[in-house]
């Protein structure tokens, strides 16, 4: 009964992960806000919901930044208040870095980054007045190790866990907490969006990507860690989830290894 009638704002909502999280809140009564570009895909999401009447839509471009602060006011007028901020709207990429244009290194940190952060601010007075509420933030394995074919995402990703473990010590009390969620390789549509070296689509799933967990598990995953107030999860398959212990434990070792590893 933890999330009954507690308003959960949801970025990147219209398929995926957002989407499978906004099917779990809704079975257990919370209050949703629905945020993506796509307003046709997040209705589609909104009809799948338990309670309709309980999801709101709230159309959101996270490289539009100068418009989030009357987005938040419109956000927080839509229940009377947000208990918990899911910033997990973003995009992936699929070149080398030698063949990526700097204005796709720029677009990446823009919308995974910048927008999750500026978000984040915006919503941050809120919180910080009702002295509670709960951020979690979708980042990724790759936010804690690097690997071929994502050398900028991989970096807005390590940024986000710079910028979210700074700004949990500042806001602790406020009884506000911090989660970063570190998913592997998950079945959505993420390597169909991603973009390659000149920006484009690359319109293609990838076969590490179509064999990545469902969604739905990752979903149920991430609220049980919400409601145990986890700081950080690793979300992943066995090999993904290891990865990260020889990371910290054998850097060198792993290095080798992921100059191998099928990423794609």
């Amino acid at each position: 009964m933890y999330f009954k009638n507690k308003t959960i704002w949801i970025t990147g909502a219209s398929s995926g992960i957002g989407k499978a999280m906004a099917l779990a809140f809704s079975k257990y009564g919370a209050n949703l806000i629905l945020s993506a570009r796509n307003e046709q895909n997040l209705n589609e999401v909104k009809k799948q919901c338990k309670s309709s009447e309980k999801v709101k839509i709230l159309l959101l471009d996270l490289a539009d930044f100068e418009s989030f602060t009357e987005k938040v006011k419109l956000a927080i007028s839509l229940f009377n208040g947000i208990d918990i901020l899911i910033n997990n709207g973003g995009i992936s990429q699929r070149s080398l870095a030698i063949n990526t244009e700097l204005k796709v290194d720029q677009k990446i940190f823009e919308i995974n980054y910048f927008g999750t952060i500026a978000l984040t601010k915006a919503l941050l007075p809120h919180f910080v007045n009702k002295k509670s509420g709960h951020i979690v933030v979708t980042s990724s394995v790759t936010g804690k190790i690097g690997t071929p074919l994502r050398s900028s995402y991989a970096a807005s990703k390590h940024a986000l866990h710079g910028f979210f473990d700074s700004l949990r010590s500042e806001i602790y009390d406020y009884n506000i907490d911090v989660m970063l969620v570190c998913p592997g390789f998950v079945n959505t549509d993420v390597s169909k969006n991603a973009l390659v070296g000149d920006g484009s689509k690359q319109n293609t799933t990838d076969k590490a990507t179509a064999n990545g967990l469902n969604p739905d598990v990752v979903a149920i995953k991430i609220l049980k860690a919400i409601t145990n107030k986890k700081q950080e999860i690793v979300i992943g398959g066995t090999k993904e989830v290891l990865a990260t212990y020889v990371k910290r434990f054998f850097p060198k070792l792993l290095s080798k290894l992921i100059r191998k590893a099928a990423v794609t």
